[in-house]
Order: structure tokens, then sequence, then C-alpha cells
């Protein structure tokens, strides 16, 4: 049985078969479900358009939480007599540490259990799971209140740095786990949204160094 099958009902008379699922399935996994004499088609919708419906569904929360924190940050430029690249991204990072934090600790140990799963330094060390989500949140203030620009984009960079090296794991091993980016509130499965996400905070924290320097 497929997970996420609910029902099949075959007609010999039509040769076809009518699927009932509560998650869309691709058509490859169902194939490969079947013995190789059965091919399988879809008749009656358009496997691209299910994909995408299915992508955007999975990734709707994370992809409004990226849209309200760049209209936020954008928004706050209006104040401005010219548009502030720096203090922008200052903004947006402020945002993304201060609302991905919350969101872990809703069940810090529903995150830190997730988490352990695939981040290098968690596996060896399962307290640095609890301290990353506190860690977020400090780079959060620090972002907002603009503390120590050289430290607090060094220490961003490191950490996501390090971060990411378990999320590319896991991406290329294809590990069906679940990302614990937004804790344990959101079931979000591992995957290149993951790695843009890290790749981001790693860029901005990057270029902002170097204009420090």
């Amino acid at each position: 049985m497929v997970e996420n099958v609910v029902s099949v009902e075959v007609s010999k008379d039509e040769n076809s078969a009518t699927i009932t699922m509560d998650k869309h399935i691709p058509l490859d996994r169902l194939q490969k479900a079947l013995p190789e004499k059965y091919q399988i088609s879809a008749q009656h919708h358009s496997e691209l358009a299910e994909q995408t419906k299915g992508w955007l569904a999975t990734y709707k929360p994370i992809l409004l939480i990226f849209f309200y924190i760049s209209l936020v940050t954008t928004l706050v430029q209006f104040t401005n007599e010219r548009f502030d690249t720096m203090q922008w991204m200052r903004h947006f990072m402020a945002g993304f540490f201060l609302v991905f934090s919350f969101f872990k600790m809703l069940n810090l140990k529903g995150f830190a259990e997730s988490y352990v799963m695939y981040d290098v330094v968690a596996k060896r060390l399962p307290a640095w799971a609890y301290i990353y989500a506190f860690t977020e949140l400090a780079l959060g203030i620090a972002f907002l209140v603009n503390f120590n620009p050289l430290v607090t984009n060094s220490v961003t960079f490191i950490v996501m740095s390090i971060s990411i090296i378990g999320v590319l794991q896991s991406v290329l091993n294809k590990k069906k786990i679940q990302c614990a980016c937004l804790g344990a509130v959101f079931n979000l499965p591992m995957s290149t949204v993951t790695i843009i996400e890290d790749a981001l905070m790693i860029a901005m924290s990057a270029w902002m160094l170097l204009n420090l320097i």
C-alpha cells in the first residue's frame, strides 16, 4: 500500500483506475509501486500543475513569512530619503531570526529532536539544538538594535555556515526528514528551500561584513 492512498477503484471495462489520495503522489512514485507490465498515466489532470500546487501548499507557511518580512522591511525604507540597502538587510535578518526563533520556542523540545537528526554539531552535542534556538533569538535582537555589526554578522556567518552543512548532506542524500527551521509547528520536508533559506543569511551577513571591513 502506497502512503497517502485512501482507496483505489479499478475498471476492467474502461481499462482504468481511480485513485483517491489525501495528498498528491507523483506519478513516478505510483509507477514504482506497480509491476513493470503496468503503465500509469494521468488522464484528468496536469501532473505539473499538481506538483506546483502541492509544492505551494507544502511551503505556504515559509513563503508567507518571507513575504511579510520583505514587505515590512521594504515599507520601513519609505521613512528614509533614499533606499538604504544595508539597513534593509539588517531589518530583514532581524525579522528572519526573531520569527524563526519564535516558532522554535513554541515547542523547543520538538525542535531539538528534529534538529539533532541532521545538524552536524547537534548530532554530537544535543544541547546545541537548544542553544541554537536561543542564538537565533539573540541574533534577531542584535540585528534589530544594531548591536556591534561586526560581531553580529560574524557570528551569523559562522553559525549559518555550520548549519547549512547538515542541510546539504540531508538533501543530497535524499533523506526524508522534517526540516526544523519552523520548529515542530509545521511539518516541512528538508529540501532546496531550506538550503536557500540558510544560504540567504550567509550571503547577507558576508555582504555586510565586506562593507564593514
